[in-house]
């Protein structure tokens, strides 16, 4: 396993399911899986624990989390998603990138080669039981 990879078993199921709809999108659109990174997870997941705790919902010091985490490469991008319910699946935060030139950018940008997907659950912005996603990418 390189460095810096995780195994798939150590996310949780919203993690997971959105890894798996990232690279399905990906794969459809004759682009090559993203790998699971560990420092990307680790700069995701705390990015969605943060904007729970904090109760907002933005980008913030992209560039500066990147730098704390020690993210190498030289493009890196962003996507950010929150819900409830259906709304928190990973098929409709997929659909809502696709629909996004932003997003979908991201999420189809040939030359990122890595993932990491932060989830994190709780009561976001008055909705309790919401799950609020960080999808950091990295590639060459």
């Amino acid at each position: 396993m390189a460095s810096g990879a995780l195994a798939a078993s150590s996310l949780n199921p919203a993690e997971t399911g959105l890894l798996q709809a990232v690279n399905a999108t990906r794969t459809a659109h004759g682009l090559r899986a993203l790998s699971l990174d560990s420092t990307l997870t680790r700069a995701a997941r705390s990015h969605s624990t943060e904007m729970i705790r904090g109760g907002y919902f933005a980008h913030g010091n992209f560039s500066g989390r990147m730098v704390a985490f020690h993210v190498r490469g030289p493009f890196v991008g962003e996507n950010l998603a929150w819900g409830n319910g259906s709304y928190a699946a990973a098929g409709t935060v997929i659909s809502e990138w696709l629909a996004s030139p932003e997003h979908r950018a991201n999420l189809l940008r040939p030359s990122f080669t890595r993932i990491g997907i932060g989830a994190t659950h709780g009561s976001f912005l008055g909705n309790g039981g919401a799950t609020v996603l960080t999808a950091d990418f990295a590639g060459r």
